[in-house]
């Protein structure tokens, strides 16, 4: 039982790590727009997307739900299974960070599982199901995401065309205020609840657990973990996304944050953990083809795709590679 608790902690420990390089690379979704519209100062963007990730964190546990038991058969995971998904997942996050790549921690963890689901059981562990169910939720949402601040830009840029761009400004700098608040509670909504499912599926599968049930300790350290790592923020994240794809005035901001939390908030309600990432930078991407093509640097987003992209194998391939490793060891 020693060697059973002793892994137990050790992918809670590692689970919450997760979540900090979650919410590390994830600040960007929450505040990147406001900062690069200057409707708020980093600290303040920042300060206010820590508190409200874990707001939303604590809503509700249906994307938890989702993640414990609807892409590999929780009779069938092993501790090692989830320290391998996590490790992979994390060490990606972490590099992406570094590198300013605001990759998709869904795709991460998503891969990690299933590599490692492959790795550990075969392929009879993972619920492919509920897998594809997942994939077309964070395939299509950012499509969703684009065309929704398209229109939402469109409709607006109408409604506020004799109007003088200064006093446009002023108006949409609280309102982007109010719409960074909601990015920032959805994107707790849905991503913090991840690393609570991974837990629960570890407490779970150690027979610690009667039930896949997020006990409330669980929902507390995990909607912790990622405000905690929002608040440290990833400034490069938050350079690529919020300045260096579009430029963005707060009525622009307000239109991607408000198109994005509307998705992230719905698939929450659905229990389906797709990518927040991937949602806003459609957004942003969505404002800025209202100007003109040419307003959105594609290059830029090339390389955020690519890592889009990239994630899936890799992760899948690094946590099956772990779970062998981990086996020898």
């Amino acid at each position: 039982m020693p060697d059973v608790m002793g892994l137990v902690i050790l992918a809670v420990a590692v689970a919450l790590f997760f979540d900090f390089t979650n919410g590390f690379n994830d600040a960007a979704n929450a505040i990147a727009t406001s900062v690069g519209s200057r409707a708020l100062t980093p600290r303040a963007a920042v300060a206010m997307a820590a508190a409200l990730n874990l707001v939303g964190a604590l809503v509700s546990t249906s994307v938890a739900e989702t993640v414990a038991g609807k892409i590999l058969d929780p009779a069938s995971v092993t501790q090692i299974t989830l320290m391998a998904a996590l490790l992979a997942a994390s060490g990606w996050n972490s590099l992406a960070t570094y590198l300013g790549l605001p990759v998709s921690a869904s795709h991460a963890l998503l891969a990690g599982l299933v590599g490692a689901g492959l790795g550990s059981g075969g392929i009879e562990i993972v619920k492919w199901s509920g897998v594809i169910k997942i994939f077309w939720a964070i395939l299509l949402s950012p499509v969703v995401g684009f065309i929704m601040a398209f229109l939402l830009i469109l409709l607006l840029t109408r409604i506020v065309w004799k109007a003088s761009p200064a006093r446009v400004t002023r108006f949409f700098k609280p309102a982007q205020v109010a719409s960074a608040a909601y990015m920032a509670f959805s994107h707790g909504s849905n991503d913090a609840q991840k690393t609570m499912g991974v837990i629960t599926l570890a407490l779970f599968s150690a027979g610690l657990l009667p039930e896949l049930v997020v006990p409330l300790w669980v929902k507390v350290a995990a909607a912790l973990a990622m405000g905690l790592g929002t608040a440290f923020g990833g400034w490069r994240v938050i350079r690529t996304l919020g300045m260096r794809l579009t430029h963005l005035r707060p009525i622009h901001g307000f239109s991607a944050e408000t198109s994005a939390a509307s998705v992230i908030w719905a698939n929450s309600l659905l229990g389906l953990p797709i990518s927040t990432t991937h949602v806003i930078s459609a957004a942003v991407m969505g404002v800025g083809a209202s100007k003109r093509l040419s307003a959105v640097r594609w290059g830029v987003g090339f390389n955020i795709i690519l890592a889009w992209l990239l994630t899936l194998p890799v992760c899948a391939l690094l946590a099956w590679l772990i779970v062998k490793l981990l086996r020898v060891l």
